[in-house]
């Protein structure tokens, strides 16, 4: 049970070993991210850091400021990278889109490593890999969708989160180790984390400059025999098999539905198709899923884990340190558990609504204990001993980060991904993922003030937005799992789900018949004919209004 989607008709073949390690190749990208998000905040608290680059002088309203500057240059990045991108990534390629990131994301951490106290080459290369990171976090996710089966396609993607988490946690650790191994003394101490970054970047190129091209993207440049030969790679399958006869079909036939809706695909004719009834809502949904992921509150601890603690009465560099490397944990085994077993189980929209309220009762916790026992100034009076409420609280950190992995963290990404029409899927990914960015940029550059001046108020600020993200969940969010990239058009229009499950089921029956085609060579006229019909179908009966 949820090892693959139980609603696909998927062969076996598809499920193999190669899809796996090329996600898994081209998700050092989520690699960058998480280090880059991971290993900031920790690194910014390391004494040998705070003396080169001065960032502990002035009032604490100055060192917000300072602190809130060098965690949001890389969220700007991040933003313009994501919009900018879209038109070369349509143009040139997925393959050399990441190929082109990864350089982008090297010469950033490469100036950041070389800044030396010079706090301005930090800026500056917080801003470049952001941009190489924006780029990434666009093309990564749809690459993985549309080289995917969907028996597995939400699995492949969650592998994007996976090593997304693993990097932040790795990044948590590494600070840990290097304050507790290298004297403050040594510039080494912030040297070798900032350094590190530079091993995934270099992966991500290497895993990149190996892999196939997007069928889809292929097909959309009309080269269909190198989309054919790609999908005899990814799909282990000899090239006239039924399998991919009929991916290539469904890829086609919505190919042709939507040059029939908005003829040529310039930039304009996109943007038209995007509010064309039946997209606008896919483009709503993603914006504000988006904008909610950000708004659970999960990056005031990502960012500002030494803070966050802090708050919770933990003191020292190292100590916090160490509960920080514990909350990545946390996180890296909520996305295993999301991976392997959710998504494809529980589903898309029973996640997100499950995880919201959940993950909102630890929330609700800390911020209680902060309110009733304000540890921090506690611990800054000398009170160091700590009551059971406050090791409770300490676990909800861990517990929320575990549940907020295991459902928003990647199943936003997931959807984000999938849900869109192929002629404007890069367009929509572009926008909703720089959404995710600003969102993002507005979060790190505001929390420092946050948990100045609100306290134990910014935990219930964000717990009570978990609960309306439920809601909004239940109401908005249709489910997607197990179906195909051709078969969105049908949920998202009048009678959706209804229609997609129709299909699916029809894509089953044709199934059983091409088994009987191979026992009955005879039938092999009526078969193809038939196995043609259910994209056919959907396409036709498709309402022409829908908001």
């Amino acid at each position: 049970m949820g090892w693959h989607a139980e609603n696909s008709s998927d062969p076996p073949e598809v499920r193999n070993l190669r899809i796996h390690l090329l996600a898994v190749m081209v998700s050092m990208s989520a690699v960058c991210i998480g280090y880059d998000t991971g290993f900031i905040g920790g690194t910014q608290a390391l004494e040998s850091f705070k003396r080169e680059f001065k960032t502990d002088v002035g009032s604490q309203h100055d060192r917000d400021t300072l602190s809130g500057n060098i965690v949001s240059t890389f969220q700007a990045g991040t933003f313009f990278g994501s919009l900018l991108t879209f038109p070369l990534v349509e143009r040139y390629g997925r393959k050399k889109g990441m190929m082109c990131s990864s350089i982008v994301f090297l010469i950033g951490a490469s100036i950041m490593t070389a800044s030396a106290g010079r706090l301005s080459m930090i800026y500056v290369g917080r801003a470049i890999t952001g941009l190489g990171i924006g780029a990434a976090s666009l093309i990564v996710p749809v690459y993985i969708a549309e080289t995917s089966p969907p028996s597995i396609r939400g699995r492949l993607v969650g592998c994007f989160e996976i090593l997304s988490q693993a990097g932040s946690m790795l990044g948590f650790w590494i600070n840990y180790i290097t304050d507790r191994t290298i004297d403050d003394s040594q510039r080494n101490q912030w040297l070798i984390p900032t350094a590190l970054q530079l091993i995934p970047g270099a992966l991500l190129f290497v895993g990149s400059f190996f892999a196939p091209e997007s069928p889809r993207w292929l097909c959309k440049r009309d080269n269909w025999e190198q989309a054919r030969k790609n999908l005899v790679i990814l799909r282990t399958l000899p090239g006239d098999h039924a399998y991919i006869r009929d991916e290539l079909s469904g890829i086609r036939e919505q190919i042709d539905f939507e040059h029939s809706l908005v003829g040529n695909k310039g930039l304009k004719a996109q943007f038209r198709e995007m509010f064309l009834p039946g997209n606008r809502n896919r483009i709503g949904i993603g914006l504000c899923l988006m904008m909610f992921q950000n708004m659970t509150g999960v990056n005031i601890i990502t960012f500002y884990s030494p803070r966050i603690f802090e708050t919770l009465g933990i003191t020292g560099t190292s100590t916090k340190l160490f509960a920080t490397g514990f909350y990545g944990v946390a996180k890296t085994l909520g996305m295993i558990v999301f991976s392997v077993w959710l998504i494809e189980s529980i589903g898309r929209r029973k996640g997100l609504i499950y995880g919201a309220f959940i993950g909102s009762l630890p929330m609700w916790f800390i911020g209680g204990y902060v309110m009733r026992a304000d540890p921090a100034a506690a611990a800054a009076a000398g009170q160091t001993t700590r009551s059971p409420a406050g090791y409770i609280a300490m676990v909800c950190v861990y517990l929320y980060g575990f549940i907020y992995c295991m459902t928003w963290q990647g199943i936003t990404w997931v959807y984000c991904s999938e849900i869109f029409p192929i002629g404007i899927r890069m367009l929509c990914v572009a926008i909703t993922t720089a959404d995710q960015w600003l969102w993002s940029f507005i979060v790190s550059r505001t929390t420092p003030y946050m948990i100045s001046s609100l306290g134990y108020g910014t935990y219930f600020f964000f717990a009570s937005l978990m609960i309306v993200m439920g809601v909004w969940s239940f109401f908005f969010v249709p489910e997607t799992k197990g179906l195909t990239l051709e078969d969105m058009d049908a949920v998202f229009n009048p009678g959706g789900v209804q229609a997609a499950t129709v299909a699916g089921k029809m894509r089953e029956d044709t199934e059983v018949e091409k088994q009987m085609q191979e026992r009955s060579p005879t039938a092999s006229t009526t078969t193809e004919t038939t196995s043609k019909k259910p994209a056919v179908t959907q396409v036709e009966n498709k309402p022409a209004s829908h908001n």
